[in-house]
């Protein structure tokens, strides 16, 4: 099957890639934007994640020995602490939907940064496979995050999405902490010009 045929070479998976790359680079980095930047860029990047997982090619697996996985314990732990840290007070929040505990009346307790962490894990996974190169294993990168999104980490996102946005528009978060240092990231900030990713959507933009 030819390049332009083939689903995962598609317009909609390569810019669910580059998202993907923009999402994991910003977290992997936490300790940059203050907290005001990060819930604001946070807020930003989420729903484009969201957008760009809906149009995902329907696959069927093929492939499946190709279930690598490479971000480990300490990775995840790494990244959880990082985002706990930089939220502090205001990572835990009351959860509205869970699946599992429909006839519960309790609030149920949840973590900004334990959402974040686990999408990012599945995000990491999904792009170092799809990195190597080989159709077999782009292929079942696509369909496993696909499915993840669908029953995992796209419900994550949802919930992260809403306790943010409370963050985001509220008067929650003193002055003091909304300061901009001069060495935060943002994601504008972010080169990806010579990104793999960057050159096949330019390709796939010329041959239209």
């Amino acid at each position: 099957m030819s390049k332009a045929k083939n689903p995962i070479y598609s317009k909609e998976v390569l810019e669910f890639v580059v998202a993907c790359r923009d999402f994991c680079i910003f977290i992997e980095q936490t300790d940059k934007p203050d907290i005001k930047r990060f819930i604001d860029d946070s807020h930003k990047l989420l729903p484009l994640l969201y957008l760009k997982a809906t149009y995902l090619p329907a696959l069927d697996s093929k492939y499946e020995d190709f279930n690598e996985r490479f971000v480990t314990e300490t990775d995840y732990e790494s990244v959880h602490r990082g985002i706990l840290t930089k939220l502090g007070q205001y990572d835990a929040y009351e959860e509205v939907f869970d699946p599992g505990r429909k006839d519960s009346e309790e609030p149920i307790g949840a973590s900004i940064s334990e959402n974040l962490a686990d999408i990012y894990q599945d995000l990491k996974d999904f792009i170092l496979l799809y990195e190597i190169g080989s159709d077999e294993v782009m292929y079942e990168a696509v369909w496993a995050c696909k499915q993840s999104f669908e029953i995992y980490w796209g419900q994550r996102l949802t919930n992260a999405l809403r306790a943010l946005h409370f963050l985001r528009y509220s008067e929650e978060i003193d002055e003091e902490e909304m300061s901009h240092p001069k060495d935060e990231l943002h994601i504008d900030d972010i080169d990806t010009s010579d990104w793999i990713i960057s050159r096949r959507l330019e390709d796939l933009h010329n041959e239209e």
